[in-house]
């Protein structure tokens, strides 16, 4: 699994594109998997025969554990290159071995590929060198052994000598809010490693013994701890347990982490938008915006852009860390997107700069991209403000929480035709709520006000779009 950077340790195996057999190409992709960011597809970096798959579709990976190994054939050019040490050069010759299997764990020395989204990670996520017990022969002068044979029994904390169990860090985490002691656990990961479904194994209710009268339901038989899948997420008929994951997991600490944070004000203006609704109408049968998708947000976009550029002190983010103000010259606008995989918050680089044609198709592609699953993580970095419309789901307004590093959001209610006074008599109109909630720690009443206020004038009468911009 390879090292996808911006503090993500795992990923989940979402599906697998080939099978045991199956021939691959340098630059294949063979899988897909999701970070607590995204769902990205991960490419191979050699052309052979796929040897094994570790993991079937369903299971959470930790970064650097191999997923994947590829019979590469007589193509040594493709293996990865062995680590210089001593220890090779102390190696006796051997006899000619089959075609050599390369693991894949998105680390290959001499080529490093790239997952999609993100660039190639320069740090090495292999465990460094372990102490060898006392006693034992020194490295260089020990005979080496095969890299596919492992000696969990000296390891894992089960034969003589052993030493610490080995376990990556999320799984030491996982066994200690358990309650499992590693050092009870037997090990099925590569060279003695723990896994996350050692551990579940481990903590898991001894059978009841054997009784005279079958049980009436019968059990599923539970697949080899090597290669067992998530747990079950349905316990009985009454209640169902998901495990939380992927972006679920990400999207719950982020806003835990925003909401005890950032200290939240939010405000409410309720205004007539009709003439915005009648200038998507009209843009929606000209010749200028033709193939182009028109609709209230974009013009709503429009507007949050102009209202930023009359208030910039809004477009900033709080840093703790050197207790400074960072105003964002710029604006990368996040529009939320509810997904099959839950919310996600991709932006639009740059949109400030965008013309009202060049923001429809963008915020198009965003949309499309987002509900197809293919939104990468690099598309839901370093937004500055956020619009989120809850009123497509029928709902006039609500509280929303700031993304993080960001010092506002706003929410889009329900467009509905409502009786309205306009030029002194009450007439069907077409009646919105805004709501803006902001970061008060940099964004006091007046400006949260005067932006909010902007944003409304500019939608009651679109006109300022031009008069204003």
């Amino acid at each position: 699994m390879p090292d996808v950077g911006e503090g993500l340790t795992e990923a989940e195996i979402l599906k697998w594109y080939v099978q045991p057999g199956d021939t691959v190409t340098d630059g294949q992709v063979v899988c897909e998997v999701e970070t607590a960011k995204a769902a990205v597809e991960l490419p191979i970096p050699f052309d052979g025969t796929v040897h094994e798959l570790c993991f079937p579709e369903g299971t959470t990976v930790d970064v650097g554990q191999v997923i994947i190994s590829v019979n590469v054939g007589g193509g040594a050019t493709e293996a990865p290159a062995a680590p210089a040490a001593p220890v090779a050069e102390a190696a006796p010759a051997a006899a000619p071995a089959p075609a050599p299997v390369v693991e894949e764990d998105g680390e290959p020395k001499g080529r490093q590929p790239v997952l999609v989204g993100y660039g190639v990670a320069t740090s090495s996520t292999k465990r460094r060198a372990r102490k060898a017990p006392a006693g034992s022969v020194p490295a260089a002068a020990a005979p080496v052994a095969p890299a596919a044979v492992s000696v969990p029994e000296q390891l894992n904390g089960h034969g003589p000598g052993a030493g610490r169990p080995l376990a990556k860090p999320p799984v030491r985490k996982l066994a200690k809010d358990l309650g499992v002691d590693l050092a009870t656990v037997t090990p099925t990961g590569p060279d003695g490693i723990i896994t996350r479904e050692d551990v579940h194994a481990a903590a898991a209710p001894a059978p009841a013994p054997a009784v005279e009268a079958p049980t009436p339901v019968a059990q599923p038989v539970a697949a080899p701890a090597a290669v067992q899948a998530a747990p079950p997420v349905s316990t009985d008929a009454r209640e169902t347990r998901i495990p939380v994951k992927g972006v679920r997991k990400a999207t719950a600490a982020a806003m835990v982490g925003s909401a005890f944070t950032a200290p939240h004000v939010t405000e409410f203006v309720t205004f007539d938008i009709t003439r915005t609704m009648k200038l998507v109408e009209e843009l929606k049968s000209g010749t200028d915006m033709a193939g182009l998708r028109v609709n209230p947000l974009l013009l709503i976009a429009k507007a949050v852009l102009l209202a930023v550029r009359r208030n910039p002190e809004i477009n900033a983010a709080w840093d703790e860390a050197a207790q400074e103000i960072v105003l964002k010259h710029y604006v990368n606008l996040g529009i939320a997107a509810a997904t099959p995989r839950g919310l996600l918050v991709p932006n639009i680089k740059d949109a400030h700069a965008q013309t009202l044609p060049e923001l429809s198709a963008s915020l198009s592609e965003l949309i499309s991209t987002a509900r197809d699953g293919k939104t990468t993580p690099a598309a839901m970095q370093g937004g500055t403000f956020t619009i989120t419309n809850v009123g497509v789901f029928g709902v006039d307004t609500g509280t929303p929480i700031l993304n993080p590093g960001e010092s506002a959001i706003l929410a889009v209610g329900a467009i509905k035709l409502q009786p309205w006074v306009h030029k002194g008599k009450v007439k069907p109109r077409q009646v919105t709520t805004l709501a803006l909630s902001f970061d008060h720690r940099l964004v006091d009443g007046e400006l949260g006000s005067k932006f909010l206020a902007d944003v409304a004038a500019i939608l009651e009468q679109p006109k300022r779009l031009i008069s204003w911009g």
